[in-house]
């Protein structure tokens, strides 16, 4: 059986994905906001809490043509 990576060497190109990822532009943009709205009750068989979240998302894609 060969030896596997060593830990530096799987360690470096580790390094180098999150270098590459920082470097690289997105082709889109995502803006989100999130709401969230709570509301409690109270009712004969106990407490009971209303919850209700919504998600905007804005999604902006570059157009690298446009000069």
């Amino acid at each position: 059986m060969g030896r596997g990576k060593s830990l530096m060497r799987s360690l470096g190109e580790f390094v180098g994905h999150i270098a590459h990822a920082v470097r690289t532009q997105p082709e889109h943009d995502t803006r989100r906001r999130t709401t969230v709205q709570t509301q409690h009750q109270e009712t004969s068989e106990g407490r009971v809490t209303l919850r209700r979240t919504v998600i905007e998302e804005i999604e902006i894609e570059r157009n690298d043509q446009a000069s």
